[in-house]
């Protein structure tokens, strides 16, 4: 029963296959290969349309090398207060952008709305030293609460960044789940819907070691490639970097390895609602389940073998907390059931 993190799961067997079909003979290195030639077509196909793809190894190189692109002296990027880029990344995205400020907007369930984000553009003005620079806002889909942004909430933040002129990034680290749950195109969560440059993860949802940064401008990713290397991730057997994704992408595997997370988040969350030991925080979207439990409720789930993490929160009784389950694609029904029959 192990909940703690869909980073805990390994590799898909489709990816591991690609990774040995692709591990004899020689290639050239740091992406000058015709499989990592392939597979940034493949990118540009699944967008339907040109893309700049650049391979890395962590969701953090991801995003903070992204940021970076845009990065401005007295630089501002605008976040939600609990994203992964302002809670859970060590300072990278202020180190890669040579020291931009992140502006931390609140919202309930991970989201922020445009509103708020006018309200925090209105207090930077342009031209005034003393405010810095916007230069960026991000967005996570899904978030760290495991929502998800409609593409009409996404087009209403695009709006006003637009109005300032400013780049829309989107924290793909979850990805596939929230494309699964919204079950549209990848074309119509990301550029359709005014997203300039995509973090897109794969190492949650069975990648070994693979996330992209993927640019719907080719032209903003002029200088990437330096900033790539200059962070210490131009792969220089790239090469493995782009069969995990062939295997990933191939046949719509992706979708299904994030579906199967997704219904069996569903599942627990269903049977965490009916429930008389529980509740749900949150109504789940992607693969992520909140729950309150009390502490002696969770100290024995975690007895019987229950692996999970308690999450902050406030607002709780006395002796409840919040705690986090992630589903993966290697969850069964059996892991879920066993959890809930201990309910």
């Amino acid at each position: 029963m192990i909940f703690a993190s869909d980073n805990w799961a390994g590799a898909s067997d489709a990816v591991m296959a690609a990774l040995t079909r692709h591990n004899s003979g020689f290639a050239p290195a740091y992406g000058n290969d015709p499989l990592t030639e392939a597979v940034t077509q493949r990118f540009c196909d699944l967008f339907e349309r040109e893309v700049a793809v650049f391979f890395v190894a962590t969701g953090t190189a991801a995003n903070s090398l992204a940021l970076s692109a845009y990065a401005k002296p007295g630089g501002t990027i605008f976040c939600h207060a609990e994203s992964h880029v302002a809670v859970d990344e060590c300072g990278a995205p202020e180190f890669f952008s040579g020291g931009a400020k992140l502006v931390a907007l609140a919202g309930p369930h991970g989201k922020f709305s445009p509103k708020s984000l006018s309200a925090a553009l209105a207090r930077h003005d342009s031209g005034d030293v003393h405010h810095g620079q916007p230069v960026a806002v991000t967005i996570s889909q899904a978030t760290e609460a495991g929502t998800i942004y409609s593409p009409e909430e996404i087009r209403a933040i695009k709006e006003v960044a637009a109005s300032r002129g400013l780049p829309l990034h989107m924290d793909g680290a979850r990805f596939a789940n929230a494309l699964a749950h919204l079950d549209i195109s990848p074309a119509e969560m990301t550029w359709k819907a005014g997203v300039d440059v995509l973090s897109f993860g794969a190492t949650k949802n069975g990648c070994w070691c693979a996330e992209a940064v993927v640019f719907f401008n080719p032209q903003d990713a002029a200088q990437f490639g330096y900033l790539r290397m200059r962070g210490g991730q131009n792969l220089s057997k790239n090469r493995f970097a782009a069969a995990q994704f062939e295997g990933y992408l191939a046949d719509g595997h992706w979708l299904d390895l994030a579906r199967h997370a997704n219904a069996m988040a569903s599942r627990l969350a269903d049977g965490i609602h009916v429930s008389e030991s529980g509740r749900l925080a949150i109504a789940p979207q992607a693969n992520e389940v909140f729950a309150v439990f009390s502490s002696e409720k969770i100290a024995a789930l975690r007895a019987a073998g229950a692996v999970m993490h308690e999450w902050p929160s406030d607002g709780l009784e006395a002796g409840e907390s919040m705690v986090r389950l992630v589903a993966s694609f290697r969850t069964s029904r059996e892991d879920v059931d066993a959890f809930l029959a201990l309910l």
